[in-house]
């Protein structure tokens, strides 16, 4: 009798202590994914969950937000132009299930596929674009390697290129490029102001002209305005005319005198 108690004794402590191994604590942000024999049961968490011993299997999946970095990257732009450029990725796990049964490695397969994806939207624009748009690639790469991570039950935050590398010789063209860019946008200004300045003076012209004083007073505002600086000699002309009865009377006045 003692020895079926001790028996029994075991089996219960035996048991307990089998349940007591599936009990699980589950952070908040930690989710698991259950397996019944071989199949998918549920997911389970946060907080105390139990877990079937020798019936049931759990594996722990992380749904925070993943920072994954892209290493460099040698690119071929449309106009063959070979850049490196880095980039980063964000983002989570938003179906823990089809993480664990679609895909075997998450994170390293979306690695790989940002990196796939970057080569191959660099492949699709020019330099230039690359350079200048580097929104809209953000936007393009979000949305390729979103499309297909969404099949793994991830969901893609954002993706950045964070630095483009040219070559030095591509650089110095650039430059190049750049300051006769600036050199032609300084003589289209120039040639714009000169443009606008000579219909100005054409305006004035017209205005003074077409008052008897105005070229006058502007002419003694000018002689004004010159003789306000040091070392400088004037020689101001008066214009006149002559009559034809003050000619007449210069020249009986030479007669009278006996002036020829």
């Amino acid at each position: 009798m003692v020895n079926k108690l001790e028996v029994v004794g075991g089996l219960v402590v035996l048991t307990l202590l089998t349940l007591l191994s599936g009990v699980r604590v589950v952070k908040e942000y930690d989710r698991l994914v259950i397996m019944r024999f071989g199949r998918l049961a549920d997911t389970r968490g946060p907080g105390l969950k139990l877990v079937i011993p020798f019936c049931e299997r759990a594996q722990k999946v992380d749904v925070r937000v993943v920072t994954m970095p892209v290493p460099d990257q040698d690119a071929i732009t449309r106009d063959n132009v070979t850049i490196k450029v880095t980039a980063v990725c964000f983002f989570q796990v938003e179906d823990p299930a089809k993480a664990v049964m679609n895909i075997q490695d998450p994170v390293e397969a979306t690695a790989q596929l940002a990196q796939a994806a970057l080569r191959l939207v660099i492949g699709q624009h020019d330099l230039d674009s690359v350079l200048s748009d580097r929104d809209g690639l953000n936007t393009r790469l979000k949305t390729l390697v979103g499309d297909q991570a969404d099949d793994w039950g991830i969901r893609i935050l954002s993706m950045e290129i964070k630095d483009i590398s040219v070559p030095a010789t591509m650089r110095r063209a650039l430059a190049r490029e750049a300051e006769t860019e600036r050199l032609r946008r300084a003589r289209v200004i120039s040639a714009e102001g000169e443009a606008q300045a000579a219909g100005k003076l054409v305006e004035a012209a017209d205005v003074i002209f077409a008052q008897p004083g105005a070229f006058e007073l502007r002419r003694q505002q000018a002689i004004i305005a010159l003789s306000k600086r040091k070392n400088t000699k004037l020689l101001i002309p008066t214009p006149f005319s002559l009559t034809r009865s003050e000619i007449i009377l210069d020249d009986e006045t030479d007669e009278g005198t006996g002036r020829s």
